[in-house]
């Protein structure tokens, strides 16, 4: 009987899993996978096969709740969970650093679902079905927002009347554990004078973040994982006035403004044929062209602010779905920056479950 720590890491569109040995954190898991395409065409994917899993219909809950089901069958050998680590989309301002969960967590980050709500609603149903399925072991929570405190005021600040900032409204950042698991691996990678790092996790939700010496200073993503960059469904930054004048001249109500932003933007929305950057890159419709351009242009102009944060740019690294997979769109994105007189490009697989694994190790 092997003890293992069950790892979950719950995205908009996706859930990645991983049983680790509990006595070895740090080493490959002893299972990996992922449900990829919620609410389109849901798949298991393990051991490089892919097969149908579940209803076109389910949601996070429902496919998290049939993967516990049928982790025992998954897992190599006899292994028994002794606790469990979730990746946990926002922590606010409190929650720098993972922590175990109970009653009082879980209520501070239920209130921060306003402020995540394509992520932290599936993070929390998680939690909830590990808690149904293994009621006796402990969970922990690492959040993608703490990576970023790191940050100056200057950086996290809006420009708001100060007390806006003291409730708590600020850019916090995201996929925080992305890049902690990108850091430490990239002196080795590009040499110790690389300490000015631009790297872009782009994937269904995309950000990019300015890294010194391993440490953030700036990141594209803010109060919420809508600003930034165009992303699968979500729009990025755009101007507020546009969403003002949504509200008071077009007459749409605010749950309205939020399905436009949120779910019918992005890449799907320039595109009108989908939110995969797969589907697109393998269309010939102008119409998937242009969303993939205006893709490339906008990362392009977030590494040239970035830089700026960094006050020069040693190297650019990608990582996530579309960064580690899609060579069209970082050779696109590299060569608006040849006058940088940069390395080429360089992707990097992340491992998020290997950081959350970590932390539940040392907690537990």
């Amino acid at each position: 009987m092997t003890d293992a720590l069950l790892v979950l890491n719950a995205g908009s569109s996706s859930v990645k899993f991983a049983l680790y040995e509990a006595a070895q954190p740090g080493e490959p898991p002893l299972l990996a996978g992922q449900i990829e395409r919620i609410g389109d065409d849901p798949r298991l994917a393990t051991g490089g096969t892919s097969e149908p899993f579940g209803q076109s219909t389910d949601g996070h809950a429902a496919l998290i709740g049939g993967l516990l089901a049928a982790i025992g069958d998954l897992a190599p050998g006899d292994v028994r969970i002794v606790g469990a680590g979730h990746r946990v989309v926002h922590g606010g301002a409190r929650f720098d650093a993972p922590v175990p969960i109970g009653d009082a967590v879980i209520a501070e980050l239920e209130a921060l679902t306003p402020l995540a709500p394509q992520h932290q609603p599936h993070n929390l149903a998680g939690i909830a079905a590990v808690a149904a399925a293994y009621p006796d072991i402990p969970q922990v929570a690492a959040f993608d927002t703490a990576f970023h405190r790191s940050q100056s005021e200057i950086a996290e600040r809006y420009a708001l009347p100060r007390g806006y900032a003291e409730q708590g409204m600020i850019a916090y950042g995201f996929h925080g554990l992305s890049y902690a698991s990108i850091a430490p691996r990239l002196p080795a990678l590009l040499g110790p004078e690389a300490r000015r790092v631009v790297v872009a996790h782009l994937g269904h939700g995309c950000s990019m973040a300015a890294l010194l010496d391993g440490r953030s200073v700036a990141t594209t993503m803010g109060f919420t994982a809508l600003e930034g960059l165009p992303m699968g469904t979500r729009s990025g930054s755009i101007d507020p006035g546009l969403v003002l004048h949504l509200l008071s001249e077009r007459g749409m109500d605010v749950d309205a403004v939020h399905r436009l932003l949120y779910d019918e933007s992005g890449l799907l929305g320039l595109s009108g044929i989908s939110g995969d950057m797969r589907d697109l890159l393998a269309s010939d419709a102008p119409e998937a062209r242009f969303a993939v351009d205006y893709f490339v242009d906008r990362c392009a102009r977030a590494v040239g602010s970035l830089a700026v944060s960094l006050g020069g740019l040693d190297a650019l690294v990608f990582t996530g779905g579309i960064g580690e997979n899609a060579g069209e769109i970082r050779e696109a994105v590299g060569a608006r920056h040849a006058w940088l007189a940069i390395p080429p490009p360089l992707a990097i697989a992340t491992d998020e479950e290997g950081v959350i694994a970590e932390a539940t190790a040392r907690l537990v």
